[in-house]
């Protein structure tokens, strides 16, 4: 075994006076504060209870252990792979010292190295020299592959060989295996998959050739490539990105700069929106000098613990995606930051290494407590209060985006209403199709799958919704389309007379509900101003389809809820007096039965329905705004009579009864039971 592996072994066994004859794990073990990479962390909570960069460093010595080396090169890398995190470790008293000492804790490689050089007795000699070097590049060729830093960083290496301290073939030997141990330790997978580009890379650095490395795209692609994963098309964006010189010309300054934590940081937002982080930290002042750039603090800053999961911080996600939507590419290049009391743009120039900074979004006090009360609340009765004044205090819509901690639960759940949503498929006509808020994408994949030859386009007003979407269609291979747009206004997306047919499934409420049209949400003139919209670029032949909840008629019926849960009650109660839509009418009978009309009990048992998750939206929406008849006069009135109704049709939606009977029994007025009344129509208009 290792010396080093004995070592920690015997400080896991509780013996602690081996520390200090061994100062590398001295350092690593007092750390007080955990610098590690959230990107690896699957927990937040998994930090509190271990050290990973222990971990991690006996983790790359065992896999030393095991590979069949010479003494003279597993010796030299096992002292490389000790010493390598040391900059990690300390006290903070320690690393005060260090700091006031001129050790770079930025760069961990640099400081790590300098530690290293204060624990050696002759520095002139050459095995030290070699050792120095080894741990001031470590990790470098795997972070060059990650698109984090230029090749030429790794140029001290080749100086080795011109210094004659080892030959090219030396070196190779002792960068191959001491790479495996640090990428291995990591994903042994990981390692399978870089392996030949690591030797590949390996031969450039000793032969020297460092011209032919990454260019600027190239590095993007690398730093893009957990995106891409996700559904990226990163070579579109780049195509994007290269018609407008001015903006690669700017960017061409980062060809010399070292970029820590780019892709942990970054990769959850658009190429747009990281393209504009870069922008706006260029044109920080003092940028030209600095050599290292790290987004450290914003990782750290963009995470949190879910369920016992590390989980992006949606929120402030949400809050940095708005107002970099906000600010053009030619408002950056004028040195524009985010205008908002709550939110900054900030960099900051370390004392100790005027070469380094963090880049950073850093939010208000009132804005931090605002976001750590959202989280706090998450499935509470306090959710929906908290998220409605966060969208108040960074003024966003509140229909802007349609959830926040279970958006991909939700979306989900949209994508497995496919068997509702077939029927649809009956009465689309002709080859272009529009869905109006396209949600999780199930209708497009509908149309795409079972209707060959029909150009199918999702159009939402939401910006996250599409880029979701645009990352689904890339890594599913699909041919839909989607775009952002304005359901009100579709001649400004679509040439009249290109689209045969334009469907709303379960989103004329939504219209209904949230767009205030005239001064007005829950507004009818605004579900009249879609229909138009729509008709508008339909020729003849063509065909609306609408798919939403129905009111039930007569609408003077009563029916009486019997709650077989405790919290029945409660959840009525909190429904009426949150609900926006209309007054919510019920007489108690008793302390688990009401009295209500019809649709006031339906539109509260479809909220009672989805749960707490749902609720804080729920309540702000309203599902039934018409009665059979009244929407077939509605769109007469509405359309003219150029619009003939060929289907209007009825149903409750499977799912509701069986959701429902083990909370409620329902009942009419002489306490009678009775199905629960239709929820859902389909109606479908053509123009003649």
């Amino acid at each position: 075994m290792l010396q080093s592996l004995k070592a920690i072994q015997s400080y896991r066994q509780g013996e602690t006076a081996l520390l200090e004859e061994n100062r590398w794990l001295e350092y690593i073990v007092t750390a007080e504060e955990r610098i590690v990479n959230l990107e690896r962390i699957q927990s937040l909570r998994q930090l509190a209870n271990s050290n990973p960069v222990l971990d991690y460093v006996e983790r790359t010595l065992q896999e030393l252990a095991r590979m069949p080396l010479s003494f003279w090169i597993k010796e030299t890398v096992e002292t490389v792979l000790k010493w390598s995190e040391a900059a990690k470790g300390g006290t903070v008293r320690q690393r005060i010292v260090w700091q006031e000492q001129g050790v770079s804790l930025f760069a961990h490689n640099v400081g790590s190295a300098q530690i290293y050089k204060q624990h050696v007795a002759d520095n002139s000699h050459e095995r030290s020299q070699l050792t120095h070097t080894l741990i001031y590049t470590h990790g470098l060729i795997g972070q060059y592959l990650r698109g984090e830093v230029p090749l030429i960083e790794n140029a001290p290496l080749f100086q080795l060989v011109k210094q004659g301290i080892v030959s090219s073939r030396e070196l190779r030997d002792l960068l191959l295996p001491l790479n495996r141990c640090v990428i291995a330790a990591v994903s042994p997978e990981l390692w399978n998959s870089l392996k030949s580009r690591v030797e590949d890379v390996v031969d450039q650095i000793v032969t020297g050739q460092f011209d032919n490395a990454f260019s600027l795209q190239e590095r993007f692609r690398h730093l893009r490539e957990l995106s891409v994963r996700s559904g990226e098309n990163v070579e579109a964006e780049l195509a994007k990105l290269e018609i407008q010189p001015h903006i690669m010309t700017a960017l061409r300054a980062l060809n010399d700069k070292t970029l820590w934590f780019v892709e942990a940081a970054l990769h959850e937002f658009s190429f747009e929106e990281f393209i504009k982080i870069f922008l706006m930290t260029l044109a920080a002042p003092q940028t030209e000098h600095v050599r290292h750039i790290s987004f450290e603090r914003l990782m750290n800053s963009m995470y949190y613990d879910f369920k016992g999961r590390k989980k992006i911080n949606v929120y402030k996600k949400r809050m940095i995606e708005k107002a970099l939507r906000e600010l053009t590419y030619e408002d950056i290049r004028n040195h524009r930051t985010p205008d908002s009391p709550h939110l900054t743009f900030h960099i900051d120039h370390l004392d100790e290494a005027q070469d380094s900074m963090y880049v950073n979004f850093e939010f208000s006090a009132a804005a931090e407590k605002l976001i750590d009360f959202c989280i706090e609340a998450e499935k509470t009765p306090l959710y929906e209060k908290a998220i409605l004044m966060l969208f108040d205090l960074f003024e966003l819509r509140r229909d802007a985006y349609d959830r926040f901690h279970n958006e991909e639960d939700y979306l989900s759940d949209m994508n497995r209403s496919a068997d509702y949503k077939q029927v649809i498929l009956d009465y689309v006509t002709g080859v272009g199709v529009i869905d109006i808020g396209p949600g999780g994408g199930i209708m497009l994949d509908l149309i795409e799958d079972r209707l060959p030859g029909t150009q199918a386009i999702g159009i939402d007003i939401s910006q996250n919704v599409i880029e979701t979407l645009e990352r689904r269609k890339q890594r599913e291979n699909r041919s839909w389309r989607v775009m952002k747009g304005d359901a009100l206004n579709l001649k400004q997306y679509v040439e009249p007379g290109s689209i045969d047919t334009i469907i709303f499934s379960s989103i004329l409420h939504e219209l209904y509900s949230y767009i205030e049209y005239e001064g007005r949400s829950f507004n009818h003139d605004t579900v009249a101003a879609a229909l138009r919209s729509a008709f508008d670029v339909l020729p003849p032949g063509g065909r609306i389809i609408i798919r939403d909840g129905i009111m039930s008629e007569p609408a003077d019926q009563k029916r009486i809820i019997a709650f077989r849960k405790e919290d029945g009650m409660s959840w009525l109660e909190r429904y009426a007096k949150d609900f926006a839509g209309r007054k919510i009418r019920y007489e108690r009978l008793s302390p688990y039965e009401v009295l209500m009309p019809i649709n006031d009990a339906m539109e509260f048992l479809y909220t009672y329905t989805w749960g707490p998750e749902a609720y804080v939206h729920e309540v702000q929406e309203q599902f039934g705004y018409f009665t059979p008849s009244q929407y077939g006069n509605f769109i007469v009135k509405t359309l003219g009579a150029r619009a003939v109704i060929i289907k209007c049709d009825h149903y409750l939606q499977d799912g509701y009864t069986e959701a429902l009977a083990p909370k409620t029994s329902f009942m009419n007025e002489r306490r009678e039971p009775v199905p629960f009344p239709d929820s859902t129509c389909l109606i479908v208009i053509e123009k003649q």
